[in-house]
């Protein structure tokens, strides 16, 4: 009785987990998949034929916005590396006994709903905002120049919203580096870029390899910050997904360019690993 009440608990513990997925992952999953593949009309109904037509029109009508939502997330990733990195190096190995306190202040933003924190730089950042508006009336800036319905602006926003699943992973990964490491290269003569370089780098890439994949995902399959801070040439795919589900109402093209997009993210994502290196971050991780 012991031995099958304790082959049974790992599977105990598990279940509520996995019926979770199973309910709201595997199921919406299996039923996007097949309405990518039915054919008809809101009005007469949808049938499962095998439409592959709908992922082959739907790439060829949208390639142009898998390929600006593919380089918004790319380009927002990078900054918030270069912004991040410095952010939890920072709190890591400065912060002393107030770590807790700046992962608090990196985290205060999520107090605030997503849309509404986006919504706000879309006053500060208006032609006669808070920001632009003294510049341009104190002749630092030109009478036409804008921010809004930029590239910039989509990138802007997909890095400040985003930017706390960068700084998170990396920071776990650098508080975890033993100091004694980094006195131990300063004693065998290393100077600083070289302790950096070949010490504090390669034992942070499990949190940069985390923080990449919590980051470039989401961004490219973002529609909030184009609608709100972008324009009709910033739209990117989540915006057309979201045009086809809810205007258009062509649920199959939705479907289909919902797992276009997935199935895109998934090579980047591979792509990705295989060029860092997945099985020595593990290792790195593991030490």
């Amino acid at each position: 009785m012991r031995t099958l009440r304790a082959r049974l608990t790992p599977y105990a513990l598990i279940f509520p987990g996995g019926l979770w997925l199973a309910i709201f992952f595997v199921v919406p999953t299996v039923v996007m998949l097949s309405l990518s593949l039915q054919s008809g009309n809101v009005v007469d109904g949808f049938a499962f034929t095998f439409n592959w037509h709908s992922y082959v029109d739907g790439v060829t009508t949208y390639h142009d916005q898998i390929v600006r939502s593919l380089l918004y997330g790319l380009a927002a990733t990078v900054i918030q590396i270069v912004i991040g990195f410095p952010v939890a190096y920072w709190i890591a190995f400065k912060g002393a006994n107030r770590k807790s306190v700046y992962l608090f202040l990196v985290l205060l933003p999520f107090l605030v709903s997503f849309v509404l924190r986006t919504i706000s730089w879309q006053y500060l950042l208006s032609d006669n905002g808070i920001l632009l508006g003294p510049l341009r009336d104190a002749g630092l800036l030109p009478q036409d120049f804008r921010i809004l319905a930029t590239p910039a602006a989509v990138i802007g926003g997909l890095s400040y919203n985003f930017l706390p699943f960068m700084i998170l992973p990396m920071y776990v990964a650098l508080e975890r580096i033993d100091p004694r490491l980094l006195e131990a290269a300063q004693d065998l003569y290393a100077s600083r870029v070289q302790t950096f370089l070949r010490v504090v780098l390669p034992l942070s890439l499990p949190g940069v390899f985390a923080g990449v994949l919590m980051t470039f995902v989401p961004a490219s399959s973002d529609y909030v910050n184009a609608s709100v801070l972008g324009g009709t040439n910033t739209t990117m795919i989540g915006n057309v997904i979201q045009n086809q589900y809810l205007i258009n109402q062509d649920y199959p093209i939705a479907a289909a360019m919902s797992f276009t997009l997935m199935a895109v993210l998934l090579v980047g994502i591979f792509a990705y690993a295989r060029a860092l290196g997945t099985e020595d971050v593990l290792e790195v991780a593991a030490r």
